[in-house]
């Protein structure tokens, strides 16, 4: 499954080969509460195919029904001349100006969103545009506003979304990348959401057992030594890395070359003295210190009082989009803090640490 907004430009690129009529909406400006955030986009083709968003769907239905009624509209109607054709120089939109445009398009109260509308982009800018992206490369998209005309620069950090008197510039990323370690069970649950929420997913385990029985389309398997898998994987600001094997031998490596590298997220799966024996055999084996494990989060997820695969899951995929969004989750939700909070046990018996003999036994 690809990036989003890979797969909008994608769409409207085919639209465009094919000599049909397209507009590229973009939210521009957001006021009080708002449905998507600034910067997302969405394309229309004239027969009312839509891909992507900009709203929970009313602007979506308004926009459709404003430009395919130019092209199906009989050309001596009422209603041609009444609605142009749309061409020209990009157009700005406002939904939501007063309290009853709000309510009618479904915008929280006190919404009001802005979109610059492009009509039919230009093919070959479109092209090279998402060719970029598919070789993994960020990209800034500049509009002239007086004109429609695109240039594109390549960029080396994200950026937030501008419009000045002349010009839009947008900024599109490749996608987010995910690299687990282990093909356990959790493993396709947490790839299945991390698919649909815009990540390309690679699993690795060099467990024959394990990697045969992995059942999720999409997702690239590897069989090669986790820590050779990382430093292949190169980890960047789009990428996260977790360890769910509960298996020093494959994890322990794995997460130091992460660690290395600027990936946004790394941790590992595990109780919480599973996790305290982790950071214990880093310090005490591999020259590690509490600073330089700073990063490695674990036991990961937040706490949901989840038992089963699926909603570990559930809990782990919040925790990496909250970091991924920039937020900072309170840490009573912290797994480790909330069960301390609520002096919970163990989970283990106290005998074994995921089949090595704990520290003093």
């Amino acid at each position: 499954m690809e990036n989003l907004d890979v797969v909008v430009l994608r769409t409207l690129l085919d639209w465009r080969r094919a000599g049909r009529h397209a507009l590229l909406a973009t939210v521009v400006r957001t006021w009080g509460s708002s449905p998507r955030p600034v910067g997302s986009i969405m394309a229309l083709c004239e027969d009312g195919a839509v891909v992507g968003s900009v709203s929970g769907g009313c602007i979506e239905d308004d926009l459709i029904y404003r430009f395919t009624r130019a092209y199906t509209a009989p050309a001596s109607s009422e209603a041609a001349h009444a609605q142009q054709i749309p061409s020209g120089p990009p157009q700005f939109v406002k939904y939501g100006i007063t309290a009853d445009e709000a309510h009618r398009f479904g915008l929280p109260c006190g919404g009001t969103l802005e979109l610059l509308l492009e009509f039919d982009p230009d093919a070959a800018s479109l092209q090279a545009l998402v060719e970029q992206l598919a070789r993994g490369q960020l990209v800034c998209r500049s509009v002239r506003l007086d004109d429609g005309a695109a240039s594109l620069q390549a960029s080396t950090e994200p950026a937030d979304l501008s419009v000045s008197a002349t010009e839009l510039v947008n900024t599109f990323g490749p996608e987010y990348r995910m690299l687990m370690i282990g093909a356990g069970q959790l493993s396709e649950y947490v790839a299945t959401m991390a698919l649909f929420s815009g990540f390309a997913v690679t699993v690795c385990d060099p467990r024959e057992e394990y990697r045969g029985a992995w059942a999720v389309p999409g997702v690239t398997v590897v069989s090669d030594m986790p820590d050779d898998v990382v430093t292949a994987f190169q980890p960047d600001r789009r990428s996260c890395v977790i360890a769910l094997t509960h298996d020093p031998k494959l994890d322990d490596l794995a997460l130091l070359e992460a660690l290395k590298s600027e990936a946004f997220y790394i941790g590992a799966i595990g109780s919480r003295r599973n996790n305290q024996a982790r950071h214990q055999r880093m310090v005490e084996h591999l020259d590690q210190t509490p600073e330089t494990l700073a990063r490695l989060r674990g036991p990961i997820g937040i706490y949901i009082g989840s038992k089963t695969p699926p909603e570990i899951a559930v809990s782990v995929m919040a925790e990496i989009l909250a970091v991924k969004n920039g937020v900072k989750l309170p840490r009573d939700m912290e797994v480790s803090v909330a069960k301390d909070g609520l002096a919970l046990a163990h989970n283990d018996s106290g005998a074994l640490v995921c089949g090595m003999p704990r520290a003093g036994d």
